[in-house]
């Protein structure tokens, strides 16, 4: 399994068939367009640097709703969250993406603003691989994302939705996720990273992609 990293919340997650999440154009948030063909992109919510199916290739399914769903062998569960802290009322609502491939549980966390409660982290259930924002501004910051990772519990924790050179958008880097992280647990697999689900790690990782 192979997941690529298109900048921003954008990824491309690759096995028999290929997922992308959250497309951009590039041009618009002043980073080099993707590159992307997929089977099924998850779209958490339409604002124009996450809603850029146009740039995508292929024949693809897309979702951008929170009902649970089946496409080409991926089961797909969505659920509703919000942009901001004050359910939706500044930015709108956002759906969080649940979903299963290859023996491997993923959740794509959007543009989430808010920590999640309890009772929706028990109904996220077991997640292996978690890409969570970690920008703050218009979502979740660095020290926020941490404790949202420590509620879920997943085996890798990717951040995703933080400044890189040449974007324009004034979102924070993602030195605040990581201070104070393990530093044995923190793993930067550059732009693209293949593994197999058996080579998971039992304790939390933290991949960081970069550019």
């Amino acid at each position: 399994m192979r997941i690529t990293w298109h900048m921003h919340s954008c990824f491309e997650i690759a096995n028999n068939i290929i997922v992308v999440t959250d497309p951009h154009d590039g041009r618009s948030i002043g980073v080099k367009p993707p590159s992307l063909r997929a089977d099924l992109v998850l779209i958490s919510h339409d604002h124009f640097d996450h809603n850029a199916v146009r740039v995508v290739r292929g024949d693809y399914v897309v979702i951008k709703e929170a009902s649970p769903r089946k496409v080409k062998g991926v089961s797909v569960r969505g659920m509703v969250a919000y942009h901001d802290d004050v359910q939706g009322e500044k930015r709108g609502r956002i759906n969080l993406y649940k979903f299963s491939m290859g023996g491997v549980s993923f959740c794509h966390l959007g543009d989430l603003g808010h920590m999640l409660s309890d009772e929706q982290v028990k109904e996220l259930g077991h997640v292996d691989v978690l890409f969570v924002p970690v920008g703050g501004v218009f979502t979740i910051d660095g020290a926020q994302a941490q404790r949202l990772v420590r509620m879920v519990g997943p085996r890798v924790a990717i951040p995703m939705h933080f400044r890189v050179g040449g974007l324009s958008m004034s979102i924070h880097n993602a030195e605040d996720f990581l201070m104070g992280l393990p530093e044995d647990r923190v793993v930067r697999v550059g732009n693209e990273v293949e593994f197999e689900a058996d080579e998971l790690p039992e304790e939390t990782e933290y991949w960081v992609f970069s550019q």
